[in-house]
Formats: C-alpha cells, structure tokens, sequence
C-alpha cells in the first residue's frame, strides 16, 4: 500500500477505496487510511496527502500535525481545495490501476 501510494504523481490524488481497489480488497478503504495515518513514523518520503475520500474530502488532514497542512500540501502542487474539499477532483484523480499501463507491475 505504501509502494502504491509513492507512486501517486505529484500535482495528482486518489482515493483509499482506489488503493483498496488495485490491492485486491475493495472492501478495505478504511483500512489503507487506518495505515496511512502512521505512515509519518516510516523511512522515506510517503505522500499520503495526495490521498483523499472518493468525494475528494481531506478526511486525513488531522494526521498532518496541523488543521491546514494537508490543504497547503495539496496547494502547492496546485491543487484547489475550499472548505476541506478537492475542487474538481475528476480533474486531479488517479487511478492507481494506471502503473499496469505503466509497467509497473
């Protein structure tokens, strides 16, 4: 889930259900937010702010040791969010199924 998750391109989200999804257990949203939540305390940079509810809600952002650091991480790659919501998340999306085209896996 972590390797899935490094792999989401910058200025880009997804969602939980969408990691959930590519790992074989759409059923498990929760629990790929329950990991990141503690992805801080891991080596290596995990950008787990590119990681969002499947309405494009920031429902992580008290993870991010701040009420705005996950919106302003998001910002800074040009992201639009209002009131704790991804603007336009259709436009930002990515399907963690696209590292198959990639060939990443």
């Amino acid at each position: 889930m972590y390797e899935v998750t490094k792999k989401i391109p910058y200025g880009r989200v997804t969602s939980y259900g969408a990691i959930a999804r590519f790992l074989g257990s759409p059923q498990s949203s929760r629990l790929v937010g329950y990991a990141l939540n503690n992805c801080h305390t891991l080596p290596g940079f995990i950008p787990a702010h590119r990681v969002v509810n499947r309405k494009g809600l920031l429902t992580g952002k008290h993870h991010f040791g701040g009420e705005t650091v996950m919106q302003q991480l998001l910002k800074n790659e040009g992201i639009q969010v209002e009131d704790d919501q991804i603007v336009d998340v259709e436009k930002f999306f990515w399907d963690p199924f696209e590292l198959l085209n990639d060939g990443y896996c």
